[in-house]
């Protein structure tokens, strides 16, 4: 009975939406006919939000120099990239952030191996284990190695100051080969 107070609300307000769940077999004719001839009053507000992109927080900058959390991304070139993250950032995101090419193109979802990277000076024992999801998207990742793991999965914590990520030769993207997503 919910949904019809919902749709007689909307329909009141002309939703076009509305009108095409009403034609889909949800509602009969009938039913339609009675819904959008009544008058109920409204009794609720809407209320919207604002949107969040993937990995917002990793665009926000530290709050205080506790919050500071040292990374270095190598790049395929083997050019050094330093970057001051902060505690309980997602090391992909925060590579978007800084226009590393680490790409991610399934954004953090554990579909992909595309954010594959090295985990060096001696930080990888100080990451927690790799979920099994984890696990089978590094089986795919090509020159995968000891110290591989997902950037995806690695939030920074005060124990991880200064984590040196480097991104292997060549990443494998199963869906568009040579297409690099931009953060949205």
């Amino acid at each position: 009975m919910a949904w019809l107070l919902r749709i007689s609300c909307l329909a009141r307000a002309g939703s076009a939406a509305v009108r095409a769940v009403g034609t889909r077999g949800l509602v009969s004719s009938s039913q339609w006919q009675s819904i959008s001839s009544c008058h109920l009053p409204l009794s609720r507000s809407v209320h919207c939000s604002a949107a969040k992109r993937h990995g917002d927080y990793e665009w926000q900058d530290p709050k205080s120099p506790e919050d500071v959390v040292n990374i270095t991304y190598v790049d395929r070139d083997g050019e050094e990239i330093k970057v001051k993250g902060k505690v309980g950032d997602n090391c992909l995101y925060l590579a978007h952030r800084h226009e590393i090419d680490l790409e991610g193109a399934c954004e953090a979802s554990l579909a992909c191996s595309t954010c594959h990277v090295y985990v060096e000076n001696g930080h990888f024992d100080k990451l927690p284990e790799p979920e099994e999801e984890e696990e089978d998207m590094l089986d795919l990742a090509p020159f995968l190695q000891e110290n591989s793991r997902l950037g995806c999965q690695i939030k920074l914590t005060k124990e991880l100051d200064g984590i040196k990520l480097v991104l292997p030769r060549a990443t494998r993207n199963f869906y568009v080969d040579g297409h690099v997503p931009k953060p949205h």
